[in-house]
């Protein structure tokens, strides 16, 4: 029998899997994380209290044209690294769905994911963000940075809707944060990882040549996409509705000018911006964490309210313990259809993999799930050894676990829907 470990309610997840991505006037609820039959809201007393770090807003952005969806300046949390870590550099993209309707971005620009005057003026910085070697071994001292996602288009856009009052302007957003950044020291970085989690995790492997184009080749430059690797895959109904979202998004905010030129030869720009398409155009090395069977792709692409009228789909998606035979076995196949899109991927020397077989989403940003006593293993490692491990060289790592019931060490989501 799998363990349901603990997992705190956080406002971040909840973001990613709920309200963000909208289907018609239905959207995702907020979710709860269980253990042992009780329902967790707040951190225990007894955990130590996370860093919190203020919110920077990029000042000379607005001159760049570096806005928000609603015109506001975008921002970022920084906290400075020290001893042998003071030159290297972490950035990591905050993700948060996409929105690809002009209603569907207005009603975000009144959220924190479209107007930086929602955005939280302090962040706990946990898991690949923390300051403490005991959490974070071997990226604690290294200057640390969040970089907040506020244009609904994994910081690839540039385009506007006047009648709309609305920005796309991601694509400025990344160059200016990056121009801020190396002014504040980041050029003169020896080494340097661009991570990011779900929609930013897909931002960074948009993004991972232009970051590394930043450095000096001497600089060890590599990039981590967390959650990110989003498949194009047909939905319960025969349908796909991940592809139409991202169709919507990359013609709203006119993505394409922004995608790698030999994946547009090749494919059309809806296309390229699925990740499985966009990997084999990635020069700079790449890591790829996810889950083989990730909850927000089973809730929001696999089976959403649009292809499951029904609801049959509801105890499952809730809790995986609830599916039935038939249900494990479309999400066996969702995962071997992941494993078949990284083949290619995983036989460089240069590339990094942890698949495991968890229903989870964002394992990078999360102390339990990051590194802890209780952590995900593959092969007895944990995700931020495996990831230090390949970072640094220490070790080829390509680790895919083994398919769904095996693994015991799973933080698996539990979901509450009202």
């Amino acid at each position: 029998m799998m363990t349901m470990k603990l997992l705190l309610v956080a406002v971040e997840l909840a973001c990613l899997v709920s309200g963000i991505f909208s289907f018609g006037s239905q959207t995702l609820s907020q979710l709860s994380f269980l253990e042992n039959g009780v329902v967790s809201t707040r951190p225990s007393s007894t955990q130590p209290q996370p860093l919190m770090v203020d919110l920077t807003l990029i000042q000379e952005a607005h001159s760049k044209g570096a806005v928000c969806l609603d015109g506001t300046l975008p921002g970022y949390h920084l906290d400075r690294g020290f001893g042998s870590g003071a030159d290297s550099w972490l950035v990591h993209l905050e993700g948060g769905g996409w929105c690809d309707t002009i209603r569907n971005c207005v009603y975000r620009k009144n959220t924190r994911r479209g107007s930086s005057k929602f955005m939280e003026n302090q962040i706990p910085f946990t898991g690949i963000l923390s300051n403490k070697p005991e959490e974070n071994p071997d990226f604690f001292n290294w200057n640390r940075v969040k970089l907040r996602y506020c244009d609904g288009a994994s910081f690839s856009g540039d385009a506007e809707d006047e009648s709309a009052q609305l920005q796309f302007r991601g694509q400025r957003i990344w160059l200016a944060a990056m121009e801020e950044l190396m002014s504040k020291g980041m050029q003169k970085a020896n080494q340097a990882l661009l991570s990011g989690c779900s929609a930013g995790g897909l931002a960074s492997i948009i993004h991972c040549d232009e970051f590394r184009s930043l450095f000096p080749e001497s600089s060890k430059v590599k990039c981590l996409s967390d959650a990110g690797f989003f498949l194009d895959a047909i939905d319960v109904s025969g349908g796909r509705t991940l592809r139409n979202l991202f169709g919507g998004v990359v013609q709203l905010q006119d993505v394409q000018k922004n995608l790698p030129k030999s994946c547009l030869n090749q494919l059309d720009p809806t296309s390229c911006f699925f990740p499985q398409n966009l990997i084999d155009h990635i020069e700079t090395p790449l890591f790829l964490l996810n889950t083989a069977y990730d909850v927000w792709q089973v809730q929001a692409s696999l089976a959403p309210p649009s292809a499951d009228r029904l609801g049959s789909w509801n105890e499952c998606k809730s809790n995986h313990a609830n599916c039935s035979s038939s249900q494990i076995q479309f999400l066996q196949d969702f995962r071997n259809q992941m494993l078949s899109d990284i083949t290619d991927f995983s036989r460089s020397s240069q590339t990094g993999l942890f698949i495991n077989s968890c229903f989870a989403h964002c394992q990078s940003e999360r102390q339990e799930t990051w590194f802890a006593d209780d952590s995900p293993l593959i092969e007895d490692k944990p995700i931020a050894v495996a990831v230090g491990d390949w970072y640094f060289d220490r070790e080829v790592v390509k680790a895919i676990d083994c398919a769904y019931p095996c693994d015991n060490s799973c933080h698996n989501l539990v979901f509450n829907f009202k």
